[in-house]
């Protein structure tokens, strides 16, 4: 599932970025937040009409606001904690 179809408010962990479907700059700023495969996500608010705003999500501990494209561009999955970090521990450093 991607992370703008996400519920709110239902913790979750990064499966699988599309950078290629996002400038450098943008895929960046992304990474200096932490948003990397293995990190946790939490949906906590859509903004605008329909499913064209930006959105808050938790990354970790940190709040941010994302583009709507760059949310549709994560691919999320709801599994146990515990199968995210043992498949890559590197994320550990991100949550």
């Amino acid at each position: 599932m991607r992370l703008d179809e996400l519920p709110q408010r239902r913790p979750a962990y990064v499966d699988r970025i599309d950078w290629e479907s996002m400038s450098p700059s943008e895929g960046q700023r992304l990474r200096e937040f932490g948003v990397c495969e293995g990190a946790s996500v939490e949906l906590l608010h859509r903004g605008g009409w329909g499913k064209g705003g930006a959105v808050a999500c938790r990354v970790g501990r940190m709040t941010i606001a994302m583009r709507a494209n760059h949310a549709a561009a994560i691919q999320v999955s709801t599994e146990a904690a515990a199968s995210a970090v043992t498949a890559r521990p590197e994320a550990a450093l991100f949550t």
